[in-house]
């Protein structure tokens, strides 16, 4: 009887979530797709809300999110490889593997405030797309190490036991035969890692990113804006037609949320079938 209770409460939750992300997205395809256009993602933000563009913030969120993968994946995997394969068990190494586990669950205002006093202040970067590309990379190393781990763990023993009893050496045997079966699992962890970064706009205000850009960034070293703060912006305005250019710029921030989903998808695709 519990069990048939719990599962209709289950149910009943996932219904009700369905249902409010369905008005939700019904809602904003219904304000913003008018404004869907060439004009609307080439063009400047602008004072006049019908002049109103997302090229800047466009622009922006692909250099952090660029950055970001370049930061992130070779770092928490690695991480995830020593911690997995190298590492010896001792207290220092699990005191490291809880301490990742946690730092999954922090706010994410608390990574843009140690953003800005490590890369910002101390380290000079500025208030740049490079900052900002370091901080959402620490804000989800924890998510791909722990994906990445699980994945070196799902690898059967006798794959190891195999490269080493043929005279491969411990880093050969992570390196062509450990590694290249865990891919998949590790590039799921980027997945939802990048799904969380690219909507973050807490830690990116808290590094100081602009909410009103009247220029295209061309370095990692510039200042920038993100889809995120843009819409933030355009929603905090009074005037109809930007809570338009808000419900737009939604739709294309999902539009590019998913081209980076499927990519990812077909990539980790292709080594599970290499594999």
């Amino acid at each position: 009887m519990r069990a048939l209770v719990f599962r209709l409460a289950l149910l009943l939750c996932v219904c009700v979530g369905l249902l409010t992300l369905a008005t939700l997205l019904i809602d904003v395809f219904r304000d913003g797709i008018g404004r869907v256009s060439v004009d609307f993602v080439t063009n400047l933000d602008s004072r006049i809300p019908a002049r109103a563009g997302i090229k800047p913030a466009l622009v922006g969120t692909l250099w952090l999110m660029g950055l970001v993968i370049l930061i992130a994946f070779p770092v928490g995997v690695g991480a995830a490889i020593y911690l997995e394969e190298f590492a010896p068990d001792n207290r220092f190494t699990r005191f490291i593997e809880l301490n990742v586990t946690n730092l999954a669950g922090v706010p994410s205002v608390v990574y843009g405030l140690l953003g800005l006093a490590v890369f910002v202040r101390f380290m000079h970067m500025g208030r740049s797309i490079l900052a900002g590309a370091f901080t959402l990379a620490l804000l989800i190393l924890p998510v791909i190490v722990v994906a990445s781990r699980e994945a070196l763990r799902a690898v059967p023993d006798s794959i190891r036991q195999g490269a080493l009893a043929v005279g491969a050496t411990e880093w050969q045997t992570v390196w062509h035969q450990t590694l290249p079966a865990a891919l998949p699992g590790a590039l799921t962890g980027v997945i939802l890692g990048l799904s969380r970064a690219i909507g973050e706009a807490a830690p990116l205000i808290t590094l100081g990113a602009l909410t009103y850009l009247n220029f295209v960034p061309k370095g990692p070293l510039d200042q920038f804006t993100a889809m995120p703060i843009q819409i933030f912006n355009w929603v905090s305005r009074a005037q109809p037609g930007y809570q338009q250019a808000a419900a737009a710029g939604i739709i294309l921030l999902l539009v590019v949320l998913l081209a980076m989903n499927i990519v990812a998808i077909l990539l980790r695709n292709r080594f599970e079938r290499r594999w």
